[in-house]
């Protein structure tokens, strides 16, 4: 099978570019740093040409709400219509567990909004909610900040996280499978689950970063349905991968420390 992974350079992106290779099947990364731009359009028509499904791992440029709206709603219309045109049957997008929760923060309203967008276009779209990664919880671009400065400040998310490996494998599981409209299994790493400053302290001081790490508070409602679980995965969940102390060992977490 031939599959196009639209973010195929990023943290998710290349497990599941990895995953689908050593499983004997043809996997292209496209991403802005080799001219694919999913939003804009540019260079995608003639990248998803002759691929049999699509996988849409790309994230945002930016976190603010503009921009991630404006970033998931453009690139949910682009894919699909140069889906159609390919004669593409099937798109598989990552997304976020509880982001339908949380939407008063803006990034979540943007995933959730690019899920809707999916969910109602021209291609059978299976969305595939993931808790936070282990690498979110690391943060390698804050740490590093933090470890010039000596603080970092963390959201203070109750989290489950999950192994992106992990998640690049289930993608590949769905994306071989036969295409599907609608919600596919929520995936998340094993319990207990943790707030995630103290993963982020876990993490420096396995990375040997020496940061005071604060949590911030996330305010108001989403804060409130953040602290009652809205992030972590339902019973139903398929629960993956590596616990975040065997991810801390393992080449995944030395990764990150280079970042």
């Amino acid at each position: 099978m031939r599959i196009a992974v639209v973010g195929g350079t990023g943290v998710a992106g290349r497990h599941v570019v990895d995953e689908a290779r050593r499983r004997g099947h043809e996997a292209v990364a496209l991403s802005r740093s080799v001219g694919i731009d999913a939003a804009t359009g540019a260079g995608l028509l003639a990248a998803l040409e002759g691929h049999d499904v699509v996988v849409d791992v790309a994230n945002a440029p930016g976190l603010r709400r503009r921009v991630a709206v404006d970033y998931f709603a453009a690139s949910a219309r682009q894919l699909q219509s140069a889906a159609a045109a390919c004669g593409i049957g099937h798109i598989v997008v990552l997304s976020i567990v509880g982001c339908d929760l949380v939407r008063s923060l803006g990034y979540y309203e943007a995933k959730a909004l690019q899920e809707r967008r999916h969910l109602d276009g021209a291609v059978a779209a299976t969305i595939v909610r993931a808790t936070q990664f282990h690498e979110f919880a690391a943060g390698s671009e804050m740490l590093a900040a933090g470890h010039r400065r000596g603080v970092v400040v963390v959201p203070r998310l109750l989290v489950q996280t999950v192994a992106a490996r992990a998640v690049g494998a289930v993608l590949v599981d769905v994306a071989l499978g036969p295409a599907h409209r609608g919600r596919g299994p929520d995936v998340a790493g094993p319990p207990p689950p943790t707030w995630l400053p103290e993963r982020s302290r876990a993490l420096a001081a396995a990375q040997g970063r020496h940061v005071t790490v604060f949590g911030a508070p996330v305010p108001g409602t989403a804060g409130r349905v953040i602290a009652d679980g809205a992030l972590l995965p339902g019973p139903d969940a398929s629960i993956v991968g590596d616990t975040f102390e065997a991810w801390l060992e393992g080449p995944d977490a030395a990764g990150t420390a280079r970042g």
